[in-house]
């Protein structure tokens, strides 16, 4: 692939078949590990970063760390970062997707975007004096209002410069939310829709 000199858009041919990255599959510590590899390289090669996504989800820790790569790739380097969604961008991918500001975010026309709260399952066992059973409670609330905190702020990145409030995609993830790259498209979230 020959980049786009940085600063110039890409053409329809390099957001849809040349990426210099591509994520498709499960989000997890190693694709931390991938996308910092791959993120030198795009350094080194002088071009803006156009990046493929395609995933179920995964780990939201895992997609938070390269969200945030992406935002300082885009603040440090002086070049420009694109995203195009293809078929699936679901969950752990949403926070990925929405780390790329809403004109250099692109779906293919049968991708789906699903956004949901984080879902948590854990065990909180209580068995020994009250305090400490108290301070076990406490740092179970704690960690679920952290959890809840940094999910909203992802919300905003997504909804930024849309239609879409961040109380209604709030209310719309509490059961699920399908968005469809036409309504996406409607709402204000991408850019652009690629064929």
């Amino acid at each position: 692939m020959s980049p786009a000199p940085a600063g110039q858009a890409p053409s329809l041919r390099q957001l849809l078949f040349e990426p210099n990255i591509s994520v498709n599959g499960l989000i997890d510590d190693s694709t931390v590990v991938f996308l910092l590899g791959r993120l030198e390289a795009v350094r080194q090669s002088g071009g803006d970063l156009i990046m493929e996504l395609n995933t179920n989800g995964g780990d939201a820790d895992a997609a938070r760390r390269i969200a945030l790569e992406i935002r300082l790739f885009r603040q440090h380097s002086g070049r420009n970062a694109y995203c195009v969604g293809k078929t699936k961008v679901y969950s752990a991918g949403v926070t990925i997707f929405a780390a790329f500001p809403k004109p250099f975010r692109f779906l293919t026309t049968d991708a789906v975007l699903l956004v949901h709260e984080r879902r948590m399952q854990t065990s909180v066992e209580l068995n020994g004096p009250m305090k400490s059973s108290i301070q076990i409670v406490r740092e179970q609330l704690a960690l679920l209002e952290t959890a809840e905190r940094l999910e909203m702020e992802g919300f905003k990145e997504l909804v930024e410069g849309s239609s879409l409030s961040v109380d209604e995609l709030y209310r719309r993830a509490t059961t699920n939310c399908y968005i469809h790259a036409e309504e996406a498209l409607e709402l204000g979230i991408v850019a652009d829709l690629l064929r």
